[in-house]
């Protein structure tokens, strides 16, 4: 089994949000809970089976840094690092 940390990326691979791009926000032994700063806030994570999940072994350093010490964090910075990793892979294409 992989393993799932805090503040790394997410791809769905199942249910009606497959392909759709996330951060873990927080991990429980069966489930993740994840956040994409749009429908999915830290409000009301999206609470998801990991056996439906590939992690991206990309971890935005600043982000983690904020989630494991439970500081306050806005929607953009989620949807700041989801852009520039899409960006990122779409230039190495």
């Amino acid at each position: 089994m992989e393993r799932f940390e805090v503040g790394m990326l997410a791809l769905s691979k199942a249910g009606h949000d497959k392909g759709d791009l996330y951060v873990i926000a927080r991990v429980n032994r069966d489930y993740v809970y994840l956040v994409n700063g749009e429908n999915h806030s830290f409000e009301k994570p999206k609470k998801k089976n990991v056996k439906h999940i590939q992690i991206i072994k990309h971890i935005d350093e600043s982000l983690q840094k904020k989630l494991k010490e439970n500081s306050k964090i806005q929607n953009e910075e989620v949807k700041r690092v989801i852009k520039l990793y899409c960006l990122k892979n779409k230039n190495e294409e």
